[in-house]
């Protein structure tokens, strides 16, 4: 049956460990069975029989579709972080000079 997974994490250099279908089981390979270009984070279109991957391919248009979305994602947290730091300063008082620091 094919399904899609996604390399979570490799290993000491030496293993991939892919999270596989909805369920997200987790399946542990010698990480040279993966495609060279495969890093974590990469999805991948896998043929799953008794629980062994019999075949691997990457899904480059997932991979650049989660990519995208996770770039989204952290860009509007670094606006939002930004916003909240200066709110966070303004209400400690952090960044305002007092009657001290003119001296």
């Amino acid at each position: 049956m094919t399904e899609k997974a996604v390399i979570d994490r490799i290993v000491d250099g030496q293993y991939a460990v892919l999270l596989v279908g909805l369920e997200e089981r987790e399946i542990v390979l010698p990480a040279n069975q993966v495609p060279k270009e495969a890093a974590p984070g990469t999805w991948l279109q896998v043929e799953v029989y008794d629980d062994v991957i019999t075949h691997i391919t990457v899904d480059l248009e997932e991979t650049e579709t989660t990519q995208r979305r996770i770039r989204g994602k952290m860009a509007l947290l670094r606006q939002r972080g930004g916003r909240l730091k200066q709110d966070s300063d303004q209400a400690t008082g952090a960044g305002e000079s007092s009657d001290v620091d003119q001296q």
